[in-house]
């Protein structure tokens, strides 16, 4: 008995001496918990909107506080016209806009009843639905507070529309969700792998060795992965267009280019992490945990970045995948060209150039 308990008290002197055993079993859980418990909710806040008032009385201004001190919601933008409205949303900020019509108290107080637009970017289906119920609910609070005070009966009725998805359809926010994660994972993860096994199998130095020089032995490891990453951008692009419906409204060989360029940073990250990993498992854990979590919760795939906390917020401006979900739905969904996704296309652009030039530094020093 004692020899067994002695065998047991050293198992845990093995997990306690290993730094990355205990971050296994304590620090992933708890970091998944606190994330999971952060960014999984059902609730809005900080929404970016915009006001069209051009009656400018004293019930639309009463309205107008009402929604914006709610605390779900950060005035953008007053407009003075309403031609502008389809420009707020392609620049990708604004997610509604509130239109009151003219003499809104006016008719209000004659006729009893007085109408509220409330348009919403439906590219993203739950959130914009979202957007407008609360919406909705301040509003019809506000009018049965009013009426309980006046005590005559008036009514604000609001008219519900939806731009770049008027069917509510959740595919539209899935495809390009799915497009970014499939390319990061293919194109990253199995580039790390290659590379790792090379080195985990002692055939990298054999290669070096070989006529071809280092970069060029990188490079056609990588071309491969870019060809297939390629064909599952399109694969993806083409099955979501004739099966799901999925428009693509703006410019095809910019969406195909914008894909491409996310393929490359992909693959850059990929040696990166083949530069940090010593063998094809720890390359694969890197990849899952590193990529696969990230891209599911924080780059506004699924959850809405606004609702996050700060800290997580920043993290999620780290993402690539964001900036490539944000490019994807501006091209298939609003039909912008690059004038409205040039900043993502150079967030793209500077992540992909860092990634390299740390790579190309990190596989020198491992490979003198």
């Amino acid at each position: 008995m004692n020899a067994f308990l002695g065998f047991v008290k050293k198992e845990f002197f093995h997990i306690f001496r290993d730094p990355r055993t205990l971050l296994v079993l304590f620090g992933i859980p708890i970091a998944q918990l606190l994330i999971f418990g952060f960014v999984v909710n059902n609730e809005i806040k900080n929404i970016k909107i915009a006001i069209y008032d051009p009656s400018k009385d004293a019930i639309t201004l009463e309205i107008s506080n009402k929604i914006i001190s709610s605390g779900y919601f950060i005035l953008e933008e007053n407009l003075q016209s309403a031609t502008n409205i389809e420009t707020i949303f392609k620049k990708g900020d604004v997610k509604q806009i509130v239109v009151f019509e003219p003499g809104f108290a006016n008719k209000l107080e004659k006729e009893g009843s007085a109408n509220v637009q409330i348009i919403a970017d439906a590219s993203d289906a739950n959130t914009a639905n979202l957007i407008v119920n609360y919406t909705s609910a301040i509003i019809t609070d506000y009018i049965t507070k009013k009426n309980e005070t006046e005590g005559k009966p008036m009514h604000i009725v609001p008219i519900t529309r939806m731009v770049y998805n008027e069917g509510l359809k959740s595919v539209y926010m899935f495809v390009p969700g799915t497009m970014a994660l499939i390319l990061m994972l293919v194109s990253a993860m199995m580039t790390s792998i290659s590379i790792a096994r090379e080195k985990e199998m002692g055939t990298m130095e054999v290669l070096l060795v070989s006529p071809l020089k280092p970069p060029q032995i990188i490079i056609g490891k990588v071309i491969p992965y870019v060809v297939l990453a390629f064909v599952n951008a399109v694969s993806i692009i083409s099955l979501g267009y004739f099966v799901f419906g999925m428009p693509v409204k703006g410019s095809l060989p910019l969406l195909l280019a914008e894909s491409f360029l996310f393929i490359t940073l992909a693959l850059s990250l990929g040696i990166l992490i083949s530069t940090m990993a010593k063998t094809q498992q720890v390359a694969m854990f890197i990849s899952m945990f590193a990529l696969m979590l990230p891209t599911l919760l924080l780059s506004g795939f699924i959850f809405p970045i606004e609702n996050m906390p700060i800290i997580l917020q920043g993290i999620a401006h780290l993402m690539p995948p964001k900036y490539f979900i944000i490019i994807i739905k501006n091209i298939m969904l609003k039909g912008t060209g690059m004038a409205f996704i040039w900043k993502e296309t150079l967030i793209l652009i500077g992540m992909t150039l860092l990634f390299i030039m740390i790579s190309i530094k990190k596989f020198k020093i491992r490979l003198d």
